[in-house]
């Protein structure tokens, strides 16, 4: 028996150690992050400094060079009015000296026009690099709250778990969730942001050919089409965020978070999602909220994914003692004895059902839509 308690406190020592080792190089990572965008907005503040000078510098010279195509303008009239008075090689000279002091001026005003556009990029990629570097100080500092927590609160999970064997089943069972918790976001970043991401640094690169090659206006669509892609990313690391814990849910309740995350799916995914409550709206114990929550958000993403439905419809009865849930809609319909034993996001509703003892039943067909229902019993 003593054995198996050490057994159980070693596991569980070493997933808590575990965990704070991953936020931890998480907090490195990010400093990391803070330190280069403040070197490269050091190098490009320089930049700036430097170009802002040449650009002064060649403003003078090129004030300086149309005083002299004026007076050398103003010579070549005279000599044109007066062409009696001065020879052929005469006339030639001071043609020529106008003609390439005309040149020489517009050279420098093309040079300063390009100067002037480099810094106003100068400029804009500066902001871009001063935002950045703020908000990788301000998750730094969620980060050390979060790893605060952890090295804090978790020294009291041993305490709380005496028995040996108990200690045992629930490092497994963290070990598993964790690990599948890995996988499944691996996936979403790897598929989602970080394409994206990827893809934003390659069409970065091609906005710089495009100005040089084509012109400001190209390049200006070529970022309006970088933008949308960035604040595509962003809606998937916030959508990430969201799906690890919504914080409305302790603040506000079942009720609430779940109006918020539909409104948000249907104006993220251009479709039609009706929400219907029967009952008083009131708060549950905490497993009970998130289980809900969890169930109806795998039913509606399921019908967003995989059935290409364009109307939704979530209705929630809550009763003193149970729960009742319907999610239908109007897609493409699925045989559930043919997906019984591939989809793990039916899998997975059925394993939390049945942890709080309810009741899952899926009615759908091919071509025929899906409705799923889910009755939970609340233990007061």
């Amino acid at each position: 028996m003593m054995s198996e308690k050490k057994f159980g406190d070693k596991a569980l020592d070493h997933i808590i150690h575990e965990m704070v080792d991953t936020v931890t190089n998480s907090k490195d990572e990010i400093f990391q992050i803070g330190e280069e965008s403040r070197n490269e907005f050091e190098k490009l503040d320089k930049e700036l400094k430097e170009t802002k000078r040449e650009v002064c510098s060649l403003i003078d010279v090129g004030d300086k060079l149309e005083q002299k195509v004026r007076f050398s303008r103003m010579r070549l009239s005279e000599v044109s009015k007066q062409f009696q008075k001065y020879s052929e090689d005469e006339i030639r000279k001071v043609y020529e000296q106008t003609h390439g002091l005309q040149m020489d001026l517009s050279m420098k005003r093309e040079k300063e026009k390009q100067l002037r556009n480099r810094r106003d990029d100068l400029e804009r990629r500066l902001r871009n690099l001063d935002e950045t570097i703020g908000r990788a100080e301000a998750l730094g500092g969620k980060i050390s709250v979060v790893l605060n927590y952890l090295t804090e609160d978790f020294k009291h999970v041993t305490d709380a778990l005496e028995d040996a064997k108990e200690k045992q089943q629930f490092g497994l069972q963290i070990i598993e969730a964790q690990e599948e918790e890995r996988r499944r976001l691996s996936r979403e970043i790897h598929d989602g942001p970080a394409q994206m991401l990827a893809n934003v640094m390659l069409r970065s690169d091609l906005v710089d050919r495009i100005y040089r090659e084509r012109g400001v206006e190209e390049a200006m669509k070529e970022m309006r089409s970088v933008r949308t892609m960035v604040r595509s990313a962003l809606y998937e690391v916030r959508r990430i965020i969201y799906d690890l814990r919504p914080m409305a849910l302790d603040d506000l309740g079942i009720i609430p978070t779940l109006k918020k995350y539909l409104a948000t799916v249907e104006d993220y995914n251009d479709l039609e999602i009706s929400f219907t409550l029967f009952g008083e709206e009131r708060r549950f114990e905490s497993k009970f909220e998130v289980a809900l929550f969890r169930l109806i958000q795998e039913a509606v993403q399921n019908a967003v994914k995989h059935a290409s439905a364009s109307l939704i419809q979530v209705k929630t009865e809550l009763q003193p003692s149970s729960a009742m849930i319907i999610v239908k809609d109007d897609g493409k319909g699925f045989d559930p004895k043919s997906k019984k034993d591939k989809s793990f996001g039916l899998v997975g509703m059925r394993e939390r059902v049945d942890m709080l003892d309810g009741e899952l039943t899926i009615d759908s067909s091919p071509g025929e839509g899906t409705i799923v229902t889910i009755h939970i019993p609340i233990n007061s």
